[in-house]
């Protein structure tokens, strides 16, 4: 019904940078709110960074300064651009959106992606 189809993950070294994407798809009316979730080895998952419709951003303490999360709303496509990465930034990041479909328009779902890793070596 709708997907969610992250890229962008990797390897890089401390200190560099990536830029992840996120593509919605399917039977979408609208979509709200999309985030980035990361979920490291034996740590429950957390939010990264979340953008609404009308583009107000909310960020991860430990993120703040160093990542950037943006939107297109005409390709349904959600960014993170994440600059001076840390060897603790390494989790798998799932992408997020509350979405309403075209066969029920007035109600609001959470769909998830698969997840793309992000390794980060020091």
């Amino acid at each position: 019904q709708v997907q969610l189809v992250e890229s962008g993950g990797g390897l890089v070294q401390a200190g560099g940078s990536l830029r992840l994407s996120c593509a919605a798809s399917g039977s979408i009316f609208s979509i709200n709110t999309m985030g980035w979730y990361r979920q490291a080895p034996g740590k429950q998952r957390e939010l990264v960074a979340a953008i609404t419709y009308g583009g107000s951003t909310n960020y991860g303490l430990s993120v703040k300064g160093r990542f950037t999360i943006s939107r297109d709303n005409t390709e349904n496509t959600v960014y993170l651009q994440m600059n001076s990465l840390k060897s603790e930034d390494t989790a798998v990041y799932y992408c997020n959106a509350g979405v309403t479909t075209t066969r029920s328009p007035f109600h609001e779902n959470d769909y998830w992606g698969r997840g793309t890793q992000v390794t980060v070596s020091s």
